[in-house]
């Protein structure tokens, strides 16, 4: 029987405390917190940012104790070497250009090849993987799961800003990572012999050296045992990203759960579940997305308490219903990129917006 497994990775900004902007800290948190944390905390291409990552949490209970000792670690140890953290899918003002690149020939390798599609993918996002050892189930669920993703992703929206510039997006991170290859919502694949046969086809015409360079929304993991989650921000607060991880795990059983009972969900066309990311992207939960089994707009927020409904019969098995319970709460506070851009209105200085973010990452721990 398959237990759903919980892994997390979160990534952050490192700041500045005096000017706010980001500052590329030479992995001096890294290689600081690593003695306290091992390979739970690593460096990542441009040196402003940092990336956590919990143990295999047999559920959301175990990932948030880790989530949150992860952010405390990394907070303190920043903060004794004059830096501070932020959790947010951008910054709201620093630019790209002035960041530097962590030395690693795997690095050097991307920027050469993707050129500024490289040097200006500075974002942050958090990647929920979900145990799940039947390779062709996982990509059964990959090919039905997507219908659901923007769902999530407009409640995890925390990308407003961009260089300075109110962008009118919520998530504004997705655009800038839509010019790498091989990203977005994934293709249907009939079982995962098909999948591997695409894999095996850009290695051989040397599109890629290995199916990590795939860097889907939602992707089948190429080494480890289950579906891995890319497609949102990282979310201001713990709290909001355990609860995001919770939805993407009881996704994941319930769809395993319809499958088993000889069952399944619509697979729906990716073209029509762009337009829905793309709404996602654009108005977070205050849009509209499309049901297409009713085929007319529906208020997000309405989608999203439908997929609470679609979710309740596995959530108890899974422990997550108290964690689930905070859904309603994020509806009625609005997502990072809301409260973002409700200070920038109070205040008119993305500083304090910053301050906001940096002050945000720690509450509730």
């Amino acid at each position: 029987m398959e237990k759903f497994t919980l892994g997390v990775e979160e990534e952050y900004m490192v700041i500045d405390p005096q000017s706010r902007e980001l500052i590329s800290h030479d992995q001096k948190i890294v290689e600081v917190a690593s003695r306290e944390l091992n390979d739970h905390v690593k460096a990542e291409m441009h040196q402003a940012v940092v990336e956590v990552g919990t143990r295999v949490c047999q559920n959301v209970e175990e990932a948030w104790t880790d989530i949150a000792h992860l952010r405390r670690t990394v907070a303190r140890v920043a903060g004794e070497l004059g830096f501070r953290i932020g959790a947010a899918g951008t910054h709201p003002f620093s630019h790209w250009s002035t960041q530097l690149i962590t030395p690693n020939p795997r690095y050097d390798e991307i920027v050469n090849e993707m050129q500024e599609a490289a040097r200006s993918n500075l974002i942050f996002g958090l990647h929920v993987h979900v145990g799940l050892s039947d390779k062709n189930m996982a990509i059964h669920i990959m090919n039905t799961i997507r219908y659901f993703l923007p769902h999530v992703y407009a409640l995890s929206t925390n990308s407003p800003f961009w260089e300075g510039r109110n962008t009118g997006y919520k998530s504004f991170r997705t655009k800038v990572f839509d010019k790498f290859p091989r990203t977005g919502l994934p293709d249907f694949f009939n079982d995962w012999d098909d999948y591997t046969n695409y894999v095996n086809l850009l290695i051989k015409t040397n599109c890629i050296d290995n199916a990590k360079k795939i860097w889907w929304d939602v992707r089948v993991h190429p080494f480890f045992n289950t579906i891995e989650f890319r497609i949102c921000d990282v979310p201001l607060r713990a709290d909001e990203t355990i609860t995001i991880a919770a939805i993407f795990q009881a996704l994941v059983a319930k769809l395993y759960k319809l499958r088993q009972q000889n069952m399944s969900f619509i697979v729906y066309n990716r073209a029509l579940i762009n337009e829905n990311k793309w709404r996602a992207s654009r108005y977070g939960i205050d849009g509209k997305l499309i049901d297409f089994g009713k085929l007319a707009e529906v208020d997000t927020r309405s989608l999203i308490n439908e997929l609470l409904d679609f979710i309740d019969d596995v959530v108890d098995d899974l422990g997550s219903r108290n964690v689930l319970s905070r859904v309603p709460h994020m509806l009625r506070e609005g997502t990072g990129a809301d409260r973002q851009l409700a200070v920038f209105r109070e205040t008119g200085s993305l500083q304090k917006v910053v301050d906001y973010i940096t002050d945000q990452t720690l509450s509730g721990l």
